[in-house]
């Protein structure tokens, strides 16, 4: 389960950005994740939940965006989306592509709670 690894290494980015005073104040930590990153995403969310129990992350949850697997045909030119990682063209048959998206897992932002906009 490597849900768990990755997991932990978000939480290190986040301590990585965040000061120690402002980790409570994390509501949110937004990610890419592309459909063919091998990445179970009801797995990697109940990791970050598990592991940020009881720390100064709890509550904190993950907002992912699914990124589709998308490529780029060498020989027609075309763009294609293809749901399954198959890497044939389907305008013309070819299999020398350049992938353009979908294999990502990035952290993209942290959002923190905002406690000066609640004295307003």
């Amino acid at each position: 389960m490597h849900e768990l690894s990755l997991a932990q290494s978000i939480v290190e980015i986040v301590q990585q950005y965040v000061p120690d005073a402002q980790r409570p104040a994390v509501e949110s930590v937004r990610l890419k994740v592309g459909v063919q990153a091998g990445v179970v995403v009801d797995s990697l969310e109940f990791c970050f939940s598990v592991i940020t129990e009881h720390t100064d992350l709890e509550g904190a949850r993950l907002a992912i965006e699914r990124v589709p697997f998308s490529f780029a045909c060498k020989s027609c030119n075309a763009n294609c989306t293809e749901e399954n990682g198959i890497l044939l063209c389907p305008s013309c048959g070819g299999n020398d592509v350049t992938i353009l998206s979908g294999t990502e897992l990035q952290v993209t932002e942290i959002e923190l709670h905002d406690h000066a906009a609640e004295v307003q």
